[in-house]
């Protein structure tokens, strides 16, 4: 990954959040990953290459518990990991306008740090994962709702990727409790949201419920809802080459 260096930030519980940053000029992007995605993967690394070309300052990170970052994945939850994107914000907000590209739920933590922080101009957010762990305890079967709230812990699901990460119920409450926030403080902050049509794991209805539930309460706030032809992971040339150009602000 083009001119990165390795950063280590105390999180508020001293454990260190490990990421990669460039210094750049002008602006800098930074990228907050997925439920149970490392920071270096085809999307930051395809961000880091264009802002190294155009010269702009660039940062990722792994959440606490997981990555290279330090802590246990089930000693943290939603609100750790908000926390460690404000850490990480308020290392790079003395420099250039921040774009914060977020991902799937990083998209959700994205919108809601970017309320806080004036130096945030602009927010993509890749299929935004909205209220993600409130809505997961809604979709599943009673027995296993039941099962996760009673015994405390539940993985996401039992495919071999997400089995072996338990989480705790206080996921559900915390997401249902920062889901009645979100729209209490709104910034005017240019936002695009790119979520594919077929996406089978964050339901695109959740962005144009989200777009339509923002426009009704901010008139005139500057969203940029796409939903497109894809899937969750909108990795095919077109689609990178459309996420490029948003990036560069081509588009």
């Amino acid at each position: 990954m083009s001119g990165l260096k390795p950063s280590f930030l105390a999180g508020p519980d001293g454990k260190h959040i490990c990421g990669d940053q460039a210094v750049g000029q002008g602006r800098q992007i930074l990228f907050i990953t997925g439920f149970l995605s490392k920071r270096r993967g085809n999307k930051s690394q395809a961000l880091s290459q264009w802002c190294h070309e155009q010269g702009w300052g660039f940062s990722c990170y792994d959440v606490r518990g997981f990555g290279d970052s330090e802590g246990r994945f089930t000693d943290y939850t939603l609100s750790d990991w908000i926390a460690d994107a404000r850490t990480v914000m308020k290392s790079i907000e003395t420099g250039p306008p921040v774009t914060i590209v977020g991902n799937s739920l990083g998209s959700w933590i994205a919108w809601l740090v970017a309320q806080e922080f004036p130096i945030v101009e602009e927010l993509i957010l890749i299929a935004p994962a909205f209220n993600m762990m409130g809505e997961r305890a809604k979709t599943i079967s009673k027995d296993r709702r039941h099962q996760w709230h009673t015994a405390g812990w539940m993985p996401w699901d039992d495919d071999p990727l997400h089995r072996d990460w338990p989480l705790s119920w206080k996921w559900v409450e915390e997401s249902e409790r920062y889901w009645v926030r979100t729209f209490d403080v709104t910034r005017h902050v240019k936002t695009t949201i790119l979520h594919g049509l077929q996406d089978a794991v964050i339901d695109p209805e959740g962005s144009r419920q989200f777009a339509d539930e923002l426009r009704r309460r901010v008139p005139g706030f500057p969203l940029d809802l796409r939903l497109i032809q894809g899937d969750h992971r909108l990795s095919s040339p077109e689609h990178l080459e459309l996420f490029r150009r948003l990036v560069i602000r081509e588009v």
